[in-house]
């Protein structure tokens, strides 16, 4: 097992992470950028180093400067949480050629399955359904136009090395096709330095669920069940739950084992997440896999009770997975709300600024993850996410009735708060009843532009 670990990320990933470590009996060693000198959990850490000014490109994403303070910090191997670095195949290379390891899958997984193409292509290997689509790359208004005709509109145009909605459109008709296909392949050039895009069926109105995954370097894979995600705007998640609400247990059954067959084939180690779409009628198609631990892995921790950071961890230091499938069984229910420094009357705008004020929930079955305080100041350089409220209870009407309560005891003064709009979702007759897809929140909430 590592003694000593750096967290290469901030907020309450890094956080969370250092508590994982804690209870290993590994030290830690955190990076923080100027904006963030002052972040409270610095002080858990067995050393905090700073890595540059407060804008990203210029410390939390320079790989020299995370290298320089592994090596200062005397470490064995890098945790890099969500975002920033997580996903990044050369960063993962570098930290292996310094003789650091890196807590997650190979340099060479992450690459296959972090292009969506190629991800698709290795999906249908594994007898794992993709959505009807182009068998490539498009690159031309004329080819794009054959396959549109022959799936049927309308279609989705999706960048092959996409993530968080960029580099993605609809289109209709012959018409419209051609502007999407121009939008998306600048978009994404302008998002990744890769302009590549594909074509799929648009499939109205889907179910967003994915299956966590665990697998070790002894050959051993394991599923920690599935999460709904359906709860999002413009592609960004808001609630996931775990389980999918009314999904038919054979469903269930079938998208884990898929998950489970395509990360084998990949030959995929440590945690990752199989993301699907599920149609009306249950039929569930891959869309991408997240090569890393998820912001939502804490439901898939509260109903099965493993601690994923801490398997990340042990995986990586060679250690063998400890469960079978069999043993892995989900107990009540869980939900997570993002708590985001936005403001829903103005269509979410982030609203960096001082936490005058903090109230945190708790009672049975409550959990926050976070590492705001009062006094603290929300930095406008980095996601807007201040915290998770998560609550895990026997039933889903229970979970429900529970995260309403804590998230009226949440009480946060000096900025505005995605609470109270997530009160309002959790309210509403469709998510009570279970019957939501990617488009609810869009299509029953109109936003102020203002």
């Amino acid at each position: 097992m590592y003694k000593r670990i750096l967290i290469a990320n901030r907020g309450e990933i890094a956080l969370r992470i250092i508590r994982a470590c804690r209870e290993l009996g590994i030290e830690t060693v955190a990076i923080y950028s100027e904006a963030d000198r002052d972040a409270l959990y610095l002080r858990l850490a067995d050393q905090a180093i700073c890595i540059g000014p407060p804008k990203s490109i210029q410390s939390y994403l320079k790989i020299a400067h995370v290298i320089a303070a592994a090596e200062i910090g005397n470490v064995e191997a890098i945790h890099p949480g969500y975002g920033f670095l997580a996903e990044n195949a050369h960063f993962n290379e570098v930290c292996r050629s310094c003789q650091i390891d890196f807590i997650g899958p190979t340099p060479e997984a992450m690459e296959l399955l972090g292009d969506k193409n190629r991800a698709r292509d290795l999906a249908r290997e594994a007898k794992v359904p993709v959505v009807p689509g182009s068998d490539g790359l498009v690159s031309d208004e004329k080819e794009a136009l054959r396959i549109a005709h022959e799936i049927g509109f309308p279609v989705l145009i999706k960048a092959t090395a996409g993530g968080g909605g960029k580099g993605m459109r609809i289109a209709a008709n012959d018409l419209s096709l051609a502007t999407a296909l121009t939008q998306a392949q600048i978009e994404a050039k302008a998002a990744f330095g890769n302009e590549g895009v594909y074509i799929e069926k648009f499939i109205e109105r889907p179910r967003h669920v994915e299956v966590q995954i665990l697998a070790d370097h002894h050959g051993n894979v394991v599923h920690l069940w599935e999460r709904d995600c359906s709860t999002q705007r413009r592609h960004q998640k808001l609630i996931e739950e775990s389980p999918a609400p009314n999904l038919p247990d054979k469903v269930r059954q079938q998208i884990c084992d898929a998950a489970v067959r395509l990360v084998k084939k990949a030959g995929y180690t440590n945690a990752g997440t199989v993301e699907f779409i599920v149609d009306r009628e249950n039929h569930f198609y891959f869309i991408e896999v997240n090569a890393r631990i998820q912001v939502e892995h804490p439901v898939s921790e509260m109903v099965t009770g493993i601690d994923l950071i801490k398997a990340q961890i042990q995986v990586a230091a060679g250690e063998t997975l400890p469960w079978k499938q069999r043993d892995i069984r989900v107990q009540g229910a869980s939900i997570e709300c993002r708590i985001n420094a936005e403001n829903p009357q103005k269509n979410f705008q982030p609203a960096p600024g001082r936490i005058d004020q903090i109230f945190v929930p708790g009672g049975m079955g409550v959990r926050f993850d976070s590492h705001v305080y009062a006094g603290y100041t929300v930095p406008p350089y980095y996601d807007s996410m201040i915290g998770k409220l998560i609550v895990h209870r026997p039933t889903r009407q229970e979970a429900i009735s529970c995260m309403l309560r804590a998230l009226a005891e949440l009480q946060i003064e000096g900025i505005p708060t995605t609470a109270d709009f997530h009160r309002q979702v959790l309210e509403h007759s469709d998510f009570v009843e279970g019957g939501i897809d990617t488009g609810f929140v869009e299509r029953t909430w109109k936003f102020d532009k203002g």
